[in-house]
């Protein structure tokens, strides 16, 4: 393990967000964390108030700062960091950590301002893009006649900051050659986000007898999840098929009304945001995961439910083939066909269980190159300037996109007994994560008791104070 460091990680959207940026965010300070490393999170609060806590995300706890910021009217989950004197709450805190390195998230907001911070203090910074400024026109009340114009001026905008890193990484090669084309960077690093599989590992064989269809992340536009309602409304002989839709955006009302018109509105079950505990057995509950998605620079949740063992059906679009693996894992259909999604959810509803055990184990098999402790070793290097010159995950290797068909009965084995590892890695962790829990919950018990027993003394001095005041 590399020596402890400081890192501070600046955010323009983090933990309670789901979302791609703030769950890689998220997942990369809790695995820092469980390594020794001392991890600042910056990033705009979540409600009125603002300055340091100590919060618990990933399992661990870490130190948050939090920005005052307000609601996007436009946007149900978004938030806006008051710009004004950020750089110098940025400039305090970095002073105060004395980091070794700053590892910011976006240019847009936050990063850019802890950049102009961190220059000043001669700081080394890096930058993981996880902006599609595609994602961001909806909401951006500009006509559409304005949106080419509109993201051409974000892309150059984003050039201008990213070509002040020290290194700048994006989770996959498909991403690393959008970026050093539309902002005209360079030396972009390929590193996936990576994923600890043994948290959503079981040994639930997916099953289509009761099939669920699982959609995680924003229901916003750039999700399409209307496509994948339109779909599952076309499968009239399958109608026991359900849906479920975890995560909230600007998009759930008109989702809701459109499951209404489609006559499936008993079928389609929006979720809302769900707990770490929930999240593995929502993954292991589903028959097929669906990502229809135009916009994806990797998809976190594409790769949990890889890791649970599931087949994957996603868009044919951005870096989602760098998943679904058309035939292996899963089915890519072209970007908006409802049609064709809808035969690729036929096939997985129709497959016999030889079928969708194959296509499971290969998505076990995939998604062991994405392995979270790769991950975190690279960017340990980067933080501190060493390592290999062009460092990469497993993920962007060749061989990664071989055609698998099926598993030879020795690598069936071998992966057997990884399952059988992760599985038991979950249920500890699952152990020890309740009994942390449990003790929790009685502190809390008796720090409320103590509290309680104080109120009821002040009480008592306070009326005898009266009492003597009165006489």
């Amino acid at each position: 393990m590399a020596s402890s460091l400081r890192i501070v990680i600046p955010c323009d959207t983090f933990a309670p967000d789901i979302n791609g940026a703030a769950r890689f965010a998220e997942r990369l300070a809790g695995g820092l964390v469980r390594k020794g490393h001392e991890v600042h999170i910056i990033a705009p609060a979540f409600d009125t108030s603002e300055g340091p806590r100590i919060e618990n995300h990933d399992g661990v706890d870490m130190i948050v700062h939090r920005l005052r910021s307000h609601k996007v009217p436009q946007h149900k989950t978004l938030r806006w960091p008051e710009p004004w004197g950020m750089t110098g709450k940025i400039a305090k805190i970095l002073r105060e950590v004395r980091p070794h390195a700053v590892h910011i998230q976006s240019h847009l907001m936050v990063g850019r301002f802890a950049l102009q911070a961190a220059r000043r203090q001669r700081l080394r910074v890096i930058a993981t893009n996880h902006v599609m400024p595609e994602n961001l026109m909806r909401y951006s009340l500009l006509p559409k006649f304005l949106h080419p114009l509109a993201m051409k001026i974000i892309w150059a905008d984003a050039g201008r900051i990213l070509r002040k890193m020290d290194a700048l990484t994006t989770p996959t090669k498909r991403a690393a050659e959008l970026l050093e084309d539309a902002a005209k960077v360079s030396g972009v690093l390929a590193i996936s986000c990576g994923i600890d599989a043994s948290r959503f590992a079981n040994n639930t064989p997916t099953d289509n007898s009761n099939p669920v269809a699982l959609f995680l992340g924003r229901l916003d536009d750039e999700k399409k999840i209307d496509v994948l309602l339109r779909a599952v409304a076309k499968l009239t002989e399958h109608p026991k098929l359900q849906v479920e839709l975890v995560g909230d955006g600007g998009e759930r009302q008109r989702l809701g009304a459109l499951a209404r018109e489609l006559g499936i509105e008993d079928r389609v079950h929006f979720l809302g945001h769900v707990s770490d505990q929930e999240l593995p057995g929502i993954y292991e509950r589903c028959t097929v995961f669906v990502m229809p998605s135009i916009a994806e620079l990797q998809s976190i949740a594409t790769m949990e439910a890889m890791a649970s063992g599931r087949p994957v059906i996603g868009a044919d679009a951005m870096a989602l083939p760098h998943l679904v693996h058309d035939g292996d894992n899963g089915y890519l259909f072209p970007p908006g066909d409802v049609d064709r999604l809808a035969d690729r959810l036929r096939r997985v509803l129709t497959a016999d269980q030889a079928e969708l055990a194959r296509l499971s184990e290969n998505s076990l098999h995939l998604i062991r190159s994405h392995d979270i402790e790769r991950t975190l070793k690279i960017f340990e290097d980067l933080y501190q300037g060493v390592g290999e010159a062009v460092p990469t995950t497993d993920d962007n290797r060749p061989s990664y996109m071989l055609p698998i068909g099926r598993l030879n009965d020795s690598v069936r084995a071998r992966l057997q007994d990884w399952r059988e590892d992760a599985v038991g890695l979950r249920r500890r962790a699952e152990d020890l994560g309740q009994e942390a829990r449990e003790r929790l919950s009685d502190v809390r018990e008796g720090v409320m008791g103590q509290i309680g027993e104080l109120r009821a003394e002040v009480k008592r001095q306070a009326k005898k104070f009266r009492k003597r005041r009165d006489r």
